[in-house]
């Protein structure tokens, strides 16, 4: 297992949990700023907290966007976590539209403030959450593999992404009724809507498994 990964620091996420989780797998954390500093990686963790706009705009003042697109197409893998997520789609709908990182094509839209029965329901989508593979993506091939079907994880999110593809959707919970996509992946890329860093040994498990793919 290689035993380093950059994570993307750019005034956005919280850097201090991630590098914890990562340490305690073993894993050795390289924060990076600016695109010198992916030139030898060998795996990305893109984190996130707040709003995609403030986000995109700090990744754009760092010239981290081209930099983190061109790696990617080298092949390099990708996880996007909470925030970060999100930014691998094409566009976010959170307080008008704003343009991601276009990794994974479709968008992010707000949760409903409803429930599919019509009842009241609480936007953010705070707590633990159950998942479950979405067939036929290869739960059993990609950051899930250890993990058995139905594991709950930490979620504090108010969109949700909507992939073009249906095969980009690795994972989806269940929230009032509503399906919110947990997990997605296009080839090397991968994020999910959970803080792995905050969902104890099954998180640590996922982070794992990224540093192993």
């Amino acid at each position: 297992m290689p035993n380093v990964v950059h994570v993307l620091d750019y005034g956005v996420g919280n850097l201090f949990s991630i590098a914890n989780a990562l340490r305690t797998c073993g894993v050795e954390t390289v924060l990076a700023s600016g695109p010198g500093d992916l030139k030898d990686a060998e795996r990305i963790i893109l984190p996130g907290v707040g709003a995609i706009g403030p986000a995109m705009r700090s990744l754009v003042e760092r010239n981290l966007v081209e930099a983190v697109r061109e790696r990617v197409l080298d092949g390099l893998p990708l996880l996007g976590i909470c925030l970060g997520m999100q930014m691998l789609f094409d566009v976010s709908e959170e307080f008008g539209e704003h343009e991601g990182l276009g990794l994974v094509p479709g968008r992010v839209k707000m949760i409903p403030g409803t429930t599919t029965e019509g009842g009241s329901l609480r936007i953010p989508h705070i707590g633990w959450n159950r998942i479950g593979p979405v067939s036929p993506n290869g739960w059993n091939e990609g950051v899930f593999a250890d993990l058995a079907e139905g594991q709950a994880f930490y979620f504090v999110h108010s969109l949700t992404g909507w992939p073009d593809d249906e095969g980009h959707r690795l994972a989806d919970c269940v929230y009032g009724g509503h399906r919110i996509s947990a997990a997605v992946r296009n080839g090397n890329v991968c994020g999910v809507q959970f803080h792995p860093e905050k969902s104890g040994p099954a998180g640590l498990s996922v982070l794992r498994r990224f540093v192993a793919l």
